[in-house]
């Protein structure tokens, strides 16, 4: 198709009408001079538009295509370089008004790329077009153009493939410029059979016929996009569609027999889609203007239908493609019936961060993967503040301190890196897709909402988002539009007036006066959060009215090198004289503030909205310890949890110690709202668990007996149905499930009865869907019910209760069930390959067989590598997760010897190997400093063993 190029035509033939016809040339002989390649490509030459077909044979597994690149050569060059990983290039030729010219294809495996040139010839500026034919097997991992399957209820099994090509996996379907700064749009035509369907970024315009009875279904022009966004899938899923507010028609697409489980999901989508576009006052999609809608004919209408598909097979939990997002089918399918609580508040909440992608991510892209913050930070942001707004009675907002106490987590080591860090080759890029550019993208970004107000921050993004569209940014251009958003010019004048913020200063909240008082560099102030790894400790001492504050990084380990860091911190405060939240900023290592009164205790970083931890010193924590134990109501569920978490932290660096620690955990005897207790779990529960990979069971079974006892009152309160709250149920399920495995015979005997009646009727019994997943556990104690289990798992057509009954397998205490089970999840027959990394994790936690976890995943190192790809999430978290409960000098000898062992190519350097040795030198050195203060304290407090 040439309709787009016809200004280009006269242009190519002009430089090549010396250049003889296809016929007389003979590449085969041609030698190459030496070319320097770069893990980037040049930016002399931009692509403008891809026509593309792909041809998928599901019989063959193998898959043939055909691109047509137009291109802007900026800088004359030599040599065209673009990407390409694993396909045969048949034929590339450069495209002229009378003739086709053959180009010399020369490629480097190691750089992923394939350089194209003509003898003699040298690419002048101007306009050009190149045609590549090419051909792959489909990809047997989970990237790329890539085969899946699904089995039917009647064990039928067939076959589909779809893509995933975020980070760097375009290059292994198609040829082209496999970096999100080389936006440009994409004519995709899709060929298959009439078994089957094809899905793409856009509406189908038309399905031709073809010789040989195939189909060829042709996609409108997407708007310009990176290559990562680019999406197909050929398969026979079936969908429904609906309508939302805007006029946008959204489809959901599922393996036929799971269509019923798509209608929550497709409400979803809807609801939140109509949020989206209220809240930026940007359409779904911004309709392309000027010189882009001159030059291709680009979605008819501006019809840009989101599609939303759920992959049998998906590593990833989601991706964002744009008009076609992908997910899990755990991620996306919801029945009723059968589906929890918890399963509820995870699809929506994915959902909403997807479609937060389509703004956040597609219309404005980072430049480059160091700035991947820019996607997933404020996907991962707007997911919470979406959903807390459409869906109020999920109660999102109490579990956001949960992915900031988790980036902490992996902040406080040295091996941290900022959230926007150079990044070169794939493994780099792959693992910069990580809890510091998610969770702590997000929790910095709450920081700054609350900091500028949520008025100003609004109207930030939108400046951002509109000056932005259609093109790549990096942190300064946010920051620039978070700046004087009040004396901007180019905002809209009308949304402004609507909020009332810039020309009513009585309508402003007290938490604005720091950005219209002070003359503040939002710059300034964020490049200290995003420039520099770790996050600040700020040290309080109270002495009369006077407040004492100082900060420094919280850094475990000694490398006080890297502790020399300053960041500009907003702090926020309440006293026991006032629950008014003040607020202060500190911009030097030390600073005073002054309080109008004395007062009992000031409790920092209000509702934990600020990126730092906190250490009351000079009997600080003992105010605070005693107000909890006299009424811990004083303080939000979201303090209380911050506490917790902040006073354990401390422990680990020496700054307080532990038995102050336990004292203060000793109020939650009293405690009841979800996040302060899952809080205290997530602080005791892995002390006991360092105990275990120590053999040391007298003290794990006293601290456990403590755990049994705190919470004791609030077990004996659950019952077992899915009455409540949404944070009611999702904590009863947390807390029986803690019950049962305690045995604590209140639990096990109901568990023990339900899943006994549940077998008795061959699965049919309704069990209430969110203590299931106990049930379940109790069962899977022995080998009659773990293998009953296994027969469901594999016959249930409804995936949260397959991702439930997995769980419950690999809780149980039969090792050579769970050794078993992951050689069955390597293959991928009975447990989807996909499910195999969160199945490792959870063996290695389980008591009786956490040996064998580590023991499968050095075994299987190099298949796993080359199944999930070096650096990729699925690895890091395997790294880490299988590791992070050793305490002794012998397992970190271990690690370290097996992963010292690796060279490069098969994961030596990646940077989750050093987060897994740091944190076993860790848990050793906790260990050695605070178990005899642990047994001393337990001793004092004990009131019986662990039932």
């Amino acid at each position: 198709m040439y309709f787009f190029f016809k200004y280009t035509e006269l242009h190519i033939s002009l430089l090549l009408f010396l250049v003889p016809p296809l016929e007389a040339l003979n590449p085969g002989n041609t030698t190459f001079s030496s070319l320097l390649w770069s893990m980037r490509l040049p930016d002399s030459v931009k692509p403008l538009h891809y026509d593309l077909l792909i041809h998928p044979n599901l019989t063959s597994l193998s898959f043939s295509g055909a691109v047509q690149i137009q291109l802007d050569v900026l800088q004359e060059t030599r040599h065209i370089f673009l990407h390409s990983k694993s396909l045969e290039i048949s034929r590339a030729l450069l495209l002229g008004s009378r003739y086709q010219h053959l180009l010399q294809v020369q490629e480097s495996e190691a750089f992923e790329q394939i350089a194209l040139s003509y003898e003699n010839f040298t690419f002048s500026t101007g306009l050009y077009v190149i045609r590549l034919e090419f051909s792959a097997n489909l990809s047997e991992s989970f990237h790329g153009f890539y085969k899946g399957t699904y089995r039917t209820s009647s064990g039928e099994v067939r076959t589909l493939a779809s893509t995933q090509f975020e980070a760097t996996h375009a290059r292994s379907a198609f040829p082209c410029f496999d970096e999100p700064a080389f936006k440009a749009n994409f004519s995709i035509r899709v060929r298959r059979e009439p078994r089957h369907i094809s899905i793409s970024n856009m509406p189908n315009l038309k399905t031709v016929e073809l010789a040989g009875g195939l189909l060829e279904d042709q996609y409108d022009v997407t708007v310009k996009m990176s290559t990562y966004l680019v999406a197909f899938i050929v398969c026979d899923f079936l969908s429904i569609s609906r309508r939302s507010q805007h006029g946008v028609e959204i489809s959901v697409y599922t393996v036929p027999e799971k269509i019923s489980q798509a209608e929550y999901a497709l409400n979803t989508a809807v609801t939140l889609l109509d949020f989206y576009d209220d809240y930026f006052n940007i359409p779904y999609p911004l309709p392309k203007q000027g010189e882009q809608q001159t030059l291709y004919r680009c979605c008819s209408n501006h019809n840009f239908f989101p599609d939303l598909a759920a992959i049998p097979d998906f590593q990833s939990g989601a991706m964002e493609n744009w008009g076609l997002t992908t997910y899990r089918e755990s991620g996306l399918l919801f029945d009723p019936e059968r589906s929890s609580t918890s399963d509820k508040l995870g699809i929506t909440k994915v959902i909403a961060h997807e479609l937060a992608h389509q703004w956040f991510g597609n219309l404005v892209t980072m430049q480059w993967w160091n700035d991947l913050w820019l996607n997933e930070g404020f996907a991962k942001f707007m997911e919470f503040v979406s959903v807390n707004l459409t869906y109020p009675e999920l109660q999102v907002d109490d579990y956001f301190l949960e992915k900031c106490f988790t980036a902490m987590g992996v902040d406080s080591l040295s091996s941290s890196h900022p959230i926007s860090t150079p990044v070169e080759n794939p493994a780099q890029i792959r693992e910069m897709f990580d809890d510091v550019s998610y969770q702590k993208g997000a929790c910095v970004l709450n920081m700054l909402r609350d900091f500028l107000t949520p008025e100003v921050f609004k109207i930030g993004i939108i400046r951002y988002l509109k000056k932005h569209s259609y093109q790549n940014t990096v942190n300064s251009d946010l920051w620039y539009s978070l700046t004087n958003v009040c004396q901007s010019d180019d905002l809209d004048l009308g949304r402004l007036k609507e909020d009332g913020f810039c020309s009513d200063s009585k309508t402003r909240t007290s938490a604005s006066k720091w950005f219209m008082e002070d003359d503040l560099d939002v710059r300034e102030i964020m490049d200290t959060w995003t420039l520099q790894e770790g996050f600040p400790l700020i040290t309080v001492e109270v002495k009369g009215r006077e407040v004492r504050l100082k900060q420094e990084r919280f850094l475990k380990g000694a490398d006080q090198f890297k502790a020399l860091f300053l960041w500009k911190v907003p702090l926020t405060y309440i006293t026991s004289g006032s629950s008014s939240v003040q607020r202060f900023l500190l911009k030097t290592r030390h600073d005073v503030l002054y309080l109008p009164a004395e007062v009992e205790w000031v409790k920092f970083n209000v509702d934990m909205r600020g990126y730092y931890i906190v250490h009351y010193a000079a009997g600080g924590w003992d105010a605070l310890i005693r107000q909890l134990q006299l009424n811990h109501t004083v303080f939000s569920g979201n303090d209380r949890a911050s506490l917790i978490h902040n006073i354990f932290q401390l422990v680990s660096i020496g700054k307080v110690p532990l038995d102050l620690a336990l004292s203060l955990s000793q109020y939650l005897s009293s405690e009841s709202e979800i996040m302060p207790v899952t809080q205290g779990f997530s602080e005791l529960v892995p002390l006991y668990k360092l105990m275990e990979k120590r053999d040391m069971a007298a003290l794990e079974n006293q601290l456990k007996g403590y755990l049994v006892n705190v919470f004791r009152r609030l077990i004996d309160a659950q019952s077992w149905s899915d009455d409540g709250s949404v944070s009611e149920r999702m904590l009863r399920n947390y807390l029986l499930l803690f019950a049962c495995v305690r045995r604590l015979p209140a639990c096990v005997g109901p568990a023990q009865r339900l899943f006994r009646q549940w077998k008795e009727s061959d699965g049919a019994l309704r069990l209430a869907a969110d203590v299931r997943l106990v049930v379940y556990t109790e069962g899977a104690r022995t080998e009659e019910g773990w293998d009953f289990l296994l027969e469901k798992h594999g016959s249930t057509m409804y995936p949260s209760e397959r991702s439930q009954i997995k769980a419950a397998l690999s809780y149980s205490p039969l090792p050579h069930k769970l050794e078993w089970l992951m050689e069955k999840g390597l293959e991928g027959e009975i447990l989807k390959t996909h499910e195999l990394p969160s199945l490792i994790i959870s063996v290695s936690k389980n008591p009786t067989a956490y040996r064998l976890a580590w023991d499968f995943l050095t075994a299987n190192w190099q298949k796993l590598v080359k199944k999930f790809d070096l650096g990729s999430s699925a690895i890091s978290r395997m790294v880490v997760g299988v590791t992070n409960q050793y305490s002794t000098q012998e397992k970190l000898e271990e690690v370290q010897s097996f992963f010292g062992s690796l060279d490069e190519s098969t994961g030596a350097g990646l940077r989750s190997i050093q987060q897994a040795l740091q944190n076993i030198q860790e848990n050793i050195r906790w260990m050695d400093q605070n178990v005899p203060v642990l047994q001393d304290w337990l001793n004092r407090h004990s009131t019986g063993p662990a039932l």
